[in-house]
């Protein structure tokens, strides 16, 4: 008889239960989407703020400490350098997959044939390595300087150029020195001098316009300093920092043990460079803040935002609900009179309306999530060029959520139902 009942009141006022159910599904669309980005927006936010570089520096620890002191770049002038053959330990760290990208530096002030000074800076462009893991990697500043604008033939390719000596220029010693792509550019350095093939112009519209960019070994070559860098960039995909990662940014001593294995194993920018650290010799690697801050508070903001959305269309949602459950109640007020009448006691009846309405919240719920996350992957393509990853646990939360916004939705028509008297429901009062 209950199923009976319950069959029926859906059939005869499908038209408002379609409605209910409208209203749910789109809340519950709205809500599985932003849910669902809001998983994932970390690693997308990450990806994207890889594109303006590096967002860690590892320089020797001499180094650092000159910088400290007297407030100036250090590595170049202090005499001390890493070694590059422990480059590849930095991707045996523990967060070894978060590293995207790395590549060392060296600066070597030289002379052009006319006498001007000139800073020859040596590095990797898509340098090929293998790695102590047994794995293999390309990196290098073709993707760490992806913003510089190549304004005439194209970047360095090492693994295509057979001659060391090719290099690239910015536009501002181009101009200077009215030099082309073709052309041969000659440096003269503290050991040796060399002649450079031009083979293409870049535009970084910084210093770096006055700079000549080599393979790192071309670089080394010109001031004796083999197997020696100044600087290494790293660019990794970070944890916004919280309370544990700044207390232990400023002394991982400090923590517990039970906090120190929690900031160990998060990726957190200074957990990062802390294990840099560690497999570098005598290094210091530390966070470019602008870059990371910006991480961390893009991050914030954007989660923000997806929470604020989903609450919003919650509370319409719920509001929504409310009228098409009331104007139900009121339509079926001679029904519930009746029932009342015979006997029914005030939570059956709550229980039959709640019933029903939970139904059709389950069915629009479920509609609601596989539209949400198709409308997921229409954010994920549109504002990050990458699919959305589903995430399980987004599943049990829009369902509690649908169920709370369901009952919240309820409650006003139910409190009336509450108040109806039968004999003056019968009597059309």
């Amino acid at each position: 008889m209950f199923i009976r009942m319950i069959r029926g009141a859906l059939i005869r006022q499908w038209k408002k239960m379609a409605m209910i159910g409208f209203t749910i599904a789109l809340g519950a669309s709205l809500a599985t989407a932003m849910l669902s980005v809001l998983y994932d927006v970390g690693d997308k936010v990450n990806q994207e703020l890889k594109a303006y570089g590096a967002n860690i520096t590892v320089v020797p620890k001499e180094a650092s400490v000159i910088s400290d002191l007297y407030d100036v770049e250090g590595g170049e002038s202090s005499g001390a350098y890493l070694k590059e053959d422990e480059l590849g330990k930095i991707k045996t760290i523990f967060w070894a997959f978060n590293i995207v990208d790395y590549t060392p530096f060296i600066n070597v002030n030289a002379k052009l044939d006319d006498g001007s000074s000139v800073k020859v800076v040596g590095s990797w462009f898509n340098h090929h390595m293998e790695l102590p893991t047994g794995e293999s990697l390309d990196a290098g500043i073709t993707s760490l300087r992806s913003w510089w604008e190549i304004t005439a033939g194209s970047w360095l390719d090492e693994q295509a150029e057979a001659d060391e000596n090719a290099a690239m220029i910015g536009t501002a010693l181009a101009e200077k020195t009215g030099l082309t792509v073709g052309d041969t550019i000659h440096v003269t350095g503290d050991v040796s001098d060399g002649s450079y093939r031009i083979v293409g112009i870049f535009d970084a519209g910084g210093e770096e316009d006055d700079q000549i960019y080599t393979p790192l070994n071309t670089a080394q070559a010109l001031a004796g300093l083999d197997g020696c860098v100044d600087s290494i960039e790293v660019s990794a995909l970070t944890t916004p920092d919280n309370e544990l990662a700044i207390k232990a940014a400023k002394d991982p001593g400090s923590l517990t043990i039970k906090q120190y294995e929690t900031w160990y194993c998060t990726a957190y920018v200074s957990s990062i460079c802390f294990q840099i650290q560690e497999v570098i010799t005598d290094s210091v690697a530390n966070p470019v803040r602008q870059v990371a801050d910006s991480e961390g508070a893009i991050l914030d903001k954007t989660q923000m935002l997806m929470i604020l959305i989903t609450i919003l269309s919650m509370i319409g949602a719920a509001l929504g609900i409310c009228n098409l459950v009331t104007a139900s109640v009121m339509e079926r007020s001679n029904e519930i009179g009746l029932m009342k009448a015979v006997g029914a006691q005030n939570s059956q009846i709550t229980g039959l309306v709640l019933l029903e309405i939970i139904i059709v919240a389950i069915i629009g719920g479920a509609i609601g999530y596989v539209a949400g996350f198709g409308f997921a992957q229409i954010i994920g393509h549109t504002v990050f060029g990458s699919a959305i990853t589903m995430r399980l646990v987004v599943i049990p939360i829009v369902a509690v959520i649908v169920i709370l916004v369901t009952l919240a939705g309820s409650i006003p028509a139910i409190r009336m139902l509450l108040r109806l008297r039968p004999c003056e429901v019968l009597h059309g009062r």
